[in-house]
């Protein structure tokens, strides 16, 4: 692996380093690499334990891996650098299921998939980093591209996947539904994941926007969303996280109005630092929306709705950017505006959402779920960072060996933004291009990283 780490490094401060990494093409392959995984013979080890109490640390492994055969329509990319998402959250603690019966299910499509069902699970679903080898059938890219690579796995072998690849039949998370994920030194995906890395960024500021970007993109802006429109105003839960800040930049890019609700003083300041005016500090404030386990309490959602018109100055939420779920849904459907609209992804609090039917039927409501984004939205999102307009939100980053600690604090919601991984990058800084553009951005990138 030195040897393509040597390659990619000499592009550092070259003349022309697009002419530097055109030479990668011509390097071996090596036959393993190091990857972050999940082992089939621990699925039980948290068994019994309370889902806050399951850490990452624990069943996260840094362990060398065969490097997979390169199949039609796909490439192999040189990690850089990923990100931690709530997804690999999910896949560590083994919740709501062992991924393992994913990769069991996508085994057995094909021969081909055959590769992706194994005793380990590489994930991540992040990366930046350098085309290494392109598959048969592969005519955009090669090797030496720079990329970033955007999460849907699609066959694209049936019809209904052609009007909005979301809904193919056989769509898949790549790092969590699939094998050979972004937290390691190599990933394996298909050509149809590659995007542009944006030219302005470090390797570890572009791995970050990836997944959160696209999912916010599609729940808000596209038109399988929420249709987000100028003057509409937004309520972001969660706007400081890794999802939610990007929400509340395509509020503030798009002439929207964002409300942010944040658990923290320090995520308010981030938020600020975004250019949002509107901010509840939920936990300052008190706001409680369930007595107990089994009791929703609609007094505080009153209190709640209240104090978003007093921010607003007497507006409720058009849209109400929803992925909390359980501990927020009720909540979410009260506060929304008559004919107002909830967009629902994730639900990392919880996937049994109760809420009150009356203010969503006798108020014209709509809930909408969204679920990451196809090419065409990822694309879109990632040409808005590329552009300098959409920022990326990196809080911290860590190395390859300390995934699992990285994993835990966004477990623990212990982080701002996004939570990066170097991988075979070996120190932040790295992969800047285009230096008059990122001098233009610097101020921004700067802040929002609260530097």
């Amino acid at each position: 692996m030195r040897h393509i780490l040597d390659a990619i490094m000499a592009a550092e401060g070259a003349a022309d380093p697009a002419a530097e990494l055109a030479t990668i093409g011509g390097l071996p392959v090596p036959g393993s690499y190091r990857g972050i995984a999940v082992r089939a013979e621990e699925v039980d080890l948290f068994e019994g334990m309370q889902t806050t109490d399951k850490d990452p640390r624990k069943s996260l492994h840094l362990q060398e891996v065969p490097t997979p055969e390169v199949g039609p329509g796909e490439a192999l990319v040189a990690v850089m650098a990923s990100a931690i998402n709530y997804n690999t959250v999910w896949t560590s603690i083994f919740e709501p299921v062992s991924t393992f019966s994913f990769l069991q299910r996508y085994g057995r499509l094909s021969e081909l998939t055959k590769r992706h069902d194994l005793p380990y699970h590489v994930v991540g679903s992040d990366a930046a980093g350098v085309v290494l080898r392109v598959g048969p059938g592969v005519t955009k890219w090669k090797p030496g591209d720079q990329v970033v690579a955007h999460c849907l796995s699609v066959e694209l072998e049936d019809a209904a996947g052609h009007d909005d690849t979301m809904l193919d039949p056989q769509q898949r998370i790549w790092g969590f539904e699939t094998n050979f994920g972004g937290l390691a030194e190599l990933a394996l995906v298909k050509a149809n994941q590659l995007m542009p890395k944006p030219a302005h960024l470090t390797w570890e500021e572009a791995a970050c926007p990836g997944l959160v970007n696209s999912t916010a993109y599609r729940q808000l802006v596209s038109h399988h969303g929420a249709q987000m429109k100028q003057g509409d105003t937004v309520l972001v839960w969660g706007a400081s996280g890794g999802l939610g800040s990007y929400a509340t930049q395509f509020a503030l890019n798009g002439g929207a109005q964002p409300v942010c609700v944040v658990s923290s003083p320090e995520k308010a300041e981030l938020c600020r630092r975004m250019g949002a005016e509107l901010i509840i500090d939920r936990r300052a404030e008190g706001f409680r929306f369930w007595k107990d386990e089994h009791t929703q309490d609609p007094a505080e959602w009153r209190r709640f709705g209240a104090r978003i018109r007093e921010l607003t100055g007497g507006d409720d939420p058009d849209i109400v950017f929803e992925h909390p779920g359980r501990e927020t849904f009720g909540a979410s459907v009260f506060v929304a505006k008559r004919g107002g609209t909830v967009v629902t992804c994730a639900s990392t609090s919880g996937y049994l959402h109760q809420y009150d039917n009356r203010y969503l039927w006798m108020n014209l409501k709509r809930i909408i779920g969204s679920h990451f984004a196809n090419y065409r939205e990822a694309w879109e999102a990632n040409r808005l960072v590329a552009r300098g307009h959409v920022h990326p939100t990196l809080s911290k980053t860590y190395p390859l060996e300390q995934t699992g600690q990285a994993a835990y604090e966004v477990h623990r919601n212990a982080h701002q933004g996004k939570v990066g991984v170097r991988c075979l990058a070996p120190r932040d800084g790295l992969g800047v291009r285009d230096g008059e553009l990122r001098a233009r951005h610097e101020t921004e990138i700067n802040r929002f990283r609260g530097q």
